[in-house]
């Protein structure tokens, strides 16, 4: 039944087909189910390699009861505009948080980082995201710490002087270049350890490859940000005194 709850058959179902070293995309096809569906389903309970069926379905049936009881207060808090389907907007809002948590990024992390991203305004502040998630004011905290020290969201005072958390074009384009110093970091780190330990030797030059590798993949994730800003993040043309200027081509 594509497009219903996930039955308990339908977890064993996961559940073999992940200790058969089934990919995602496999097992959505086999049970006539979306993929993200199946990514949801065993990113939220434990992972591919803790996944069990029977804790799943019955943690399901105590988040489906707990939504339950909290749903009236959930649509007042988060009303739906441009006629948008909540359900929908909330299952692409979990498909979402998923995909973050696939990337390394942890649930809560993950939770505030999508809620900013399909908010309208790309742009909360602390008592928003308590309302939006349903959670307490010190997960948002240490959430947008985290964020924030990543590079994926930033800061600023409102007119009201309440701190919005903001994710816009710019903050993707910094965390894209956090990235890139941290990697440099590695390679600078690794390069020392081939001095420390003789180029010569096996783990010498294993982290000569190592340093070669992150250093090409640096070097390419900032040169990367810099042409994507420039082509997609600006303006094609401003007017200026009755001329048309155009930006100067990117190197």
């Amino acid at each position: 039944m594509p497009g219903g709850r996930l039955t308990q058959q339908e977890r064993q179902q996961i559940a073999t087909g992940l200790a058969d070293g089934l990919a995602y995309a496999e097992i959505a096809r086999r049970l006539d189910r979306p993929t993200s569906t199946i990514t949801r389903e065993v990113m939220r309970n434990g992972g591919p390699t803790a996944y069990r069926a029977d804790l799943a379905h019955r943690a399901t049936e105590r988040r489906a009861h707990r939504r339950r009881q909290t749903a009236p207060r959930a649509a007042e808090a988060l009303p739906q505009s441009h006629g948008r389907d909540a359900e929908a907007v909330r299952e692409y809002e979990e498909t979402l948080t998923t995909v973050f948590m696939q990337s390394g990024t942890p649930k809560m992390m993950a939770r505030v980082l999508a809620g900013l991203c399909l908010s309208d305004s790309g742009s909360l502040t602390a008592s928003e995201l308590v309302q939006r998630l349903q959670v307490s004011p010190a997960s948002v905290s240490k959430a947008v710490a985290f964020l924030d020290s990543q590079g994926l969201i930033r800061r600023e005072r409102d007119e009201r002087r309440r701190e919005r958390y903001i994710v816009d074009d710019d903050v993707w384009y910094q965390s894209m270049m956090a990235s890139a110093r941290a990697i440099a970091q590695i390679v600078e780190t690794a390069q020392q350890g081939v001095g420390i330990l003789g180029a010569g030797t096996p783990a010498g030059a294993r982290l000569e490859n190592i340093a070669r590798f992150l250093d090409f993949v640096s070097e390419s994730t900032a040169r990367a940000a810099d042409q994507a800003r420039d082509i997609l993040h600006t303006k094609p043309a401003t007017a200026t005194g009755g001329a048309v200027e155009h930006p100067p081509a990117s190197g």
